[in-house]
């Protein structure tokens, strides 16, 4: 899906979040992080970070514990998302999820220290106080009440209701949006990029992500648990509102095709080719193939 220079990225990424593990002294809650953290994933959120960085001529190793930390957020929802309370998940990345893994105590532990570890690592990151802080109100705006958490108190609410295409698109555009902009955000912030550019990169990350959850509702009813690595069929039995659900495939696969140009239209009003980011665009292509 992505650029051999991108991918290049992936492992520096693990290896800040590994070096930051290491100074966990409590070896239980090191090892359930760690369980999570590794199980594989396609890192979309560190590299989409470290991709603006690198198109626009910054350092990506400066930027490289902002992009650690990113993925350490992610984590940390994936872990809650699947907890009994919430979508009740087995299974995540091919494995056994946390809660099964280490019970739910420590599971819920590990994903608040995950939390906080992206705080930690992002303070890390080399650039000014201005822009520190500016990282800081991003990172906390993309997964409070105004972002993740928001969309998943909707998504609960949602449950056994039909909700309109226009509050199925504003639940998502805080789940799964959210994040996503704010890789694309910071990556902005830790590199020369223009107001107009900065502008497109937001309505760039804004169709992704809203494209990257309609493929993923897509994958959970023509996929099996193996392909996915997690329960398939997962959204029709906890009676969620999905765009398959909502539109029906055919359609559903149209409003992805309809982000994605969006998505693209975004990324031709920059200043310059962005290779880095087009190629992420290609994940829907290999989805669809």
């Amino acid at each position: 899906m992505l650029e051999p220079q991108t991918q290049a990225f992936r492992p520096a990424v693990m290896a800040t979040i590994e070096a930051y593990l290491q100074t966990i002294t409590v070896p239980n809650l090191a090892a359930a992080m760690r369980y999570s953290l590794t199980a594989g994933g396609k890192r979309l959120r560190p590299l989409l970070l470290l991709a603006v960085v690198d198109s626009y001529g910054g350092d990506v190793n400066r930027a490289m514990p902002a992009a650690a930390g990113l993925e350490c957020l992610h984590t940390y929802s994936l872990i809650h998302d699947d907890l009994p309370a919430m979508d009740n998940d087995d299974r995540r990345r091919g494995q056994p999820t946390s809660h099964k893994q280490f019970g739910e105590a420590l599971a819920i532990l590990a994903g608040d220290a995950l939390q906080s570890a992206a705080f930690e690592l992002l303070t890390q990151t080399v650039t000014t106080p201005a822009r520190l802080a500016e990282g800081l109100r991003i990172f906390a705006q993309a997964v409070g009440a105004k972002g993740m958490v928001g969309g998943q108190v909707l998504d609960m609410q949602g449950e056994h209701q039909h909700l309109t295409l226009q509050e199925l698109q504003h639940l998502h555009a805080l789940k799964t949006g959210a994040l996503i902009e704010a890789a694309v955000a910071l990556g902005a912030l830790l590199a020369p990029v223009t107001a107009a550019d900065r502008q497109a990169l937001q309505r760039f990350a804004a169709a992704f992500g809203i494209a990257f959850q309609i493929q993923d509702d897509i994958n959970d009813v023509t996929k099996t648990s193996a392909e996915l690595g997690k329960t398939a069929n997962k959204d029709i039995g906890e009676h969620k509102n999905t765009y398959p659900g909502l539109l029906g495939l055919v359609q559903a696969r149209a409003a992805l095709a309809a982000q994605v140009g969006q998505a693209q239209a975004a990324l031709a009003e920059l200043s310059r080719p962005v290779p880095q980011l087009a190629a992420f665009l290609t994940y829907f292509d290999e989805e669809n193939a």
